[in-house]
C-alpha cells in the first residue's frame, strides 16, 4: 500500500492505494495516522477509492485509527469505499461507527 497526503485548510486527506492487509498496509496506515496526529492534524479523511482489498487486519487497523484520532480530539471519516469494503464494514456492523461519504468533497464539507 502507498499513501498520498494532501492538506486542505483544516483537513488532511490520506489517499490510500493498494491493499490494507496484515504486514502490507496496516503498519503504514498506523504510521501515517500517528504522524498526522503528532503534527496536530485533527480532521482526517481516508480516501479509499484505490483500495482494492482489505482483510480483517485492515479492518482492525481502521478501528484503531478511528480510536487514535478520536482520543486526540479529532475526527476520522471515510470516502469512496468500493462495494466490497462497504459490504465488509456492513457485515461487521462498523458501518455505524464510521462516517462514510461517497466523495472526498462531501467528507470535507461535513467538517
Amino acid at each position: 500500500m502507498r499513501t498520498e497526503i494532501k492538506n486542505l485548510d483544516n483537513t488532511t486527506i490520506l489517499g490510500l492505494h493498494g491493499k490494507i492487509t496484515i504486514g502490507e498496509g496496516d503498519v503504514l496506515l498506523r504510521k501515517n495516522i500517528k504522524q498526522q496526529i503528532e503534527e496536530g492534524k485533527k480532521n482526517l479523511i481516508l480516501d479509499m477509492k484505490d483500495v482494492k482489498y482489505m482483510d480483517s487486519s485492515g479492518v482492525g487497523e481502521l478501528v484503531s485509527s478511528f480510536t487514535t484520532v478520536k482520543n486526540a480530539g479529532g475526527k476520522l471519516k471515510l470516502a469512496n469505499l468500493n462495494n466490497r469494503i462497504h459490504d465488509l464494514l456492513q457485515l461487521t456492523a462498523l458501518i455505524t461507527v464510521f462516517e462514510i461519504f461517497d466523495s472526498v468533497e462531501d467528507a470535507i464539507n461535513s467538517f
